[in-house]
């Protein structure tokens, strides 16, 4: 079993002018992926976290802002997306095929 933490719920409380959050959900076939896992990589490759996606197939990591590339891995497949976060929320979407 992974230790990664459960996802979801609100970021009210999060003081988003000071923190770099990347968030998004994991698709596949027009529906959101439960039970995924995504990971989270620097700009070198190197795997820095990992978190199981929610029911709605989300996710959810606090980084610092720069260059990362966010991979899903999942029964029905895998994706990635390649982002450069900034300062306040990020969102993207992993679409596995």
């Amino acid at each position: 079993m992974c230790g990664a933490p459960k996802q979801g719920g609100s970021l009210a409380g999060i003081d988003l002018s000071t923190q770099t959050v990347i968030q998004g959900a994991v698709w596949h076939d027009g529906a959101p992926v439960a039970g995924a896992y995504v990971r989270l990589l620097d700009s070198t490759d190197e795997f820095t976290a990992e978190v199981v996606t929610s029911p709605e197939g989300e996710f959810r990591f606090f980084a610092a802002p720069g260059a990362w590339k966010v991979r899903s891995l999942a029964a029905v497949g895998k994706g990635e997306r390649v982002l450069d976060a900034e300062v306040g929320l990020n969102e993207t979407t992993i679409v596995i095929d």
